[in-house]
């Protein structure tokens, strides 16, 4: 479990709350959804490694939890190539969620999940990479207040080129200046560490199968008398 200590000055515009079940689900960015043999795929690799955070009885809401859809997947391409033929190391960020736990005056405490998904194209050069990302507090759509980066060693086993990973980001503590400030003025981004290009890649909503070249020129192959 990564232990994190982001505390944030918390002097926003005091808002009213309402007494609620602070637990917070986020789907990560982009509206991509899987066929059903890749949803199968997927629920089988994960196994039961997507353990609930538990839900608890807060004085208001938890910040509100997302991957920012600039930096929730990293593309490696060699050459600077967009092509599926060039792709390196590749990340993406398939789920955020989030518990908090406050009441009274006291700080927001947060504990967040999340769920990678990695792979290895075929210009990958060996067979683990280090990963890095980042979590931050922001003053809801208004300026950063703390951020805090990560390292994530990953290994593919042989003949593996996807490898899903879980972690535990806890020790998140958000001060507030009055007991009438709700989590609700505040949001937790994460995301990974990406070049402008990436970042570039992201935006534009371009995506690419990694199998995509192969099966190509397979199909080719078997039209040629």
């Amino acid at each position: 479990m990564r232990r994190l200590l982001l505390v944030a000055a918390a002097f926003v515009v005091a808002t009213s709350t309402v007494p609620t079940l602070a637990y917070a689900q986020i789907d990560p960015g982009g509206d991509q959804q899987d066929d059903a043999a890749a949803k199968k795929k997927k629920d089988d690799d994960w196994g039961d490694k997507q353990a609930p955070l538990p839900a608890l009885r807060n004085a208001g809401p938890c910040p509100f939890a997302k991957s920012l859809y600039d930096a929730a997947r990293y593309v490696e391409f060699k050459g600077g190539q967009e092509a599926s033929a060039s792709v390196g190391f590749t990340g993406e960020i398939q789920g955020v969620s989030a518990a908090c736990e406050y009441k009274s005056d006291e700080p927001i405490k947060v504990t967040m999940n999340l769920l990678f998904e990695f792979g290895r194209g075929p210009q990958a050069e060996g067979s683990s990479n280090t990963y890095r990302y980042w979590v931050a507090v922001t003053d809801r759509n208004r300026e950063v207040l703390a951020k805090q980066t990560f390292d994530l060693p990953v290994s593919f086993p042989a003949g593996k080129d996807r490898v899903y990973k879980s972690e535990t980001v806890g020790g998140i503590v958000i001060p507030r200046a009055t007991a009438t400030v709700s989590g609700a003025n505040f949001e937790i981004l994460v995301g990974f560490d990406v070049t402008p290009e990436m970042a570039a890649f992201n935006r534009e909503g371009k995506r690419f199968r990694p199998n995509v070249a192969p099966t190509v020129a397979a199909q080719d192959n078997a039209k040629r008398p």
